[in-house]
Parts: C-alpha cells; structure tokens; sequence
C-alpha cells in the first residue's frame, strides 16, 4: 500500500483506509516523518515498517506524473518508485541504519506517455522508532543546478533543543528544507554555549531537558540576548509554563509541523528587516 498527501500535516488526511491505519496509534517517531514528508516542499518519500508501506508528498506525486495517485491510500502498481528502486542495496543499507546519499542517478518519469530521464541526488536517512530502524526517508534534488528548490527571503537561524536526537535530527532537517538555517543540541550547557559564540533568531526548546530545564535555560538566554524569540515544545500542556515572565510562544506535544511553521512565520513577520 501506498499514502500520499498534499502540503499539509497528518491531520489533514483520512489515514483510515491505509496500511498505516489512524495516527492516533502512530508512534510519535512515525507521525513526525509523516508530518515531514508532507509538509517538505522537495520531492520525499517514507518506507515504513516490515511491509515497507510507503508515503509520498504532493511535490513527489507531481514529479512522478498524472497517473500517479493523489489521495491517501491509493493504489499503485506493484512496483517500487524510482527513486527506491535506483539502488536496492542503499535502500538496505539505511534500513541498517546507515545515512547514505547517492549523487546523479538517472531516473525515469512518464511524460505525455512518454519516459523522460533526469539526474536526480537522493538522500536516504534511517529514522528510528526506539532502538530499532522503523524506516528510511528519502529525499530527491534534481542535480542540474539551476532545477533545484530557492530557499525563502525570511529563512531564519534556528537552534533546535531536544534530548531525543532522532526528533531533534528530523527537526532541524526539516527546518532546513524549508529555507531555515538550523543546528542542533541535545541540553542548555551547550545550547547556552553554542549561542555566546553564534547569533540566532529562535530558540526552540523542549521543556523538560536533562540538567538545566528548558525553561530556565531560555530564561538565561532570554536576560543575555534580548532579541531571541523563543518556542517551547511541552508534553505536559502549558502547566510548566505558566509562570514563564518573558515572552513566547509553545506548541503542545505531538504538534503538527504547520503550528510550528505558523510559529515561525508570526516571527519572520515582526523582525525587522535584513534582521
């Protein structure tokens, strides 16, 4: 079975009739690949599970032409897509948990009912559910220079804090595909390190950090750097918020990837300009 989606998050789509079944018993880890996938404006697919179903995006469906299905949990032939089927063994290499990249491999697309080739660089990276490789996102660029994605005017610098290193891996990608330059830390000490020496527009920061909270972390870098905006992603609503005096906003656990777009775009919208 295979699941598409226009740029939209999960919620958006009726996942009842796919293999996938309602998100609702998702595993967090798949929910946030699936909400990335959707919402990347690159071509992406997702291999998921020991029945490697397979989510695609709108920008993936336009590539692969007219006849490839639009709706969640239309059906296909039974033929895996050309970016998967380019090099079956680094599709089983990722699936082992390895990142891999494969540079100007020629892909064919029906066109007018006829296959037109293009060089394509696909990015394979293992996305782990727990301790085990749950499935692997592959991402497609066209390698001709001129044919690839244009980054945003109001790309902002991001710095991602999040003890969980595969959500904090698929954040800052994520960010990144959107225009966005972001890095990545796993607690305050060297988040607050990483900012005495870089300058960032966004501090977004789970809540609950090993050692130092995220709260009292972003208070500290807050005092430091007045002009930091700061979002919080909590698992435990806004109780452990309510007493925050500095300005912010948050996004409740699991948040859907459009929250936190619509987040940075009230940002983007008030910081003045060439900021």
């Amino acid at each position: 079975m295979h699941a598409s989606g226009n740029s939209a998050g999960v919620a958006s789509a009726d996942w009842s009739t796919t293999d996938l079944g309602e998100p609702q018993s998702w595993p967090a880890t798949l929910r946030l690949a699936v909400d990335i996938v959707l919402n990347t404006p690159l071509p992406m697919l997702l291999v998921w599970g020991p029945r490697r179903i397979i989510v695609f995006n709108h920008a993936y469906a336009e590539l692969a032409g007219p006849r490839h299905p639009r709706a969640p949990g239309g059906r296909v032939p039974a033929v895996w897509p050309a970016p998967l089927a380019a090099s079956p063994a680094t599709l089983d290499l990722a699936l082992a948990g390895e990142v891999r990249q494969l540079e100007r491999q020629q892909l064919g697309f029906v066109r007018d009912g006829a296959l037109a080739s293009a060089d394509y660089d696909l990015y394979f990276t293992p996305v782990r559910d727990g301790e085990a490789v749950g499935g692997v996102l592959c991402a497609l660029t066209p390698s001709a220079p001129l044919a690839s994605v244009p980054a945003p005017a109001d790309g902002l610098r991001i710095l991602v804090v999040e003890d969980n290193l595969d959500s904090q891996y698929l954040v800052v990608e994520m960010l990144k595909a959107f225009g966005h330059e972001a890095e990545g830390v796993g607690d305050a000490e060297n988040a607050l390190a990483l900012m005495a020496h870089s300058r960032y527009n966004v501090l977004f920061s789970d809540v609950s950090l090993p050692g130092m909270s995220g709260v009292d972390m972003a208070r500290e870098a807050v005092r430091l750097y007045p002009g930091l905006n700061v979002i919080f992603a909590s698992g435990y609503g806004d109780a452990l918020l309510r007493h925050v005096e500095f300005a912010h906003q948050s996004l409740q656990k699991p948040y859907e990837l459009e929250q936190l777009q619509a987040a940075l775009a009230t940002i983007s919208r008030r910081r003045p300009a060439g900021v």
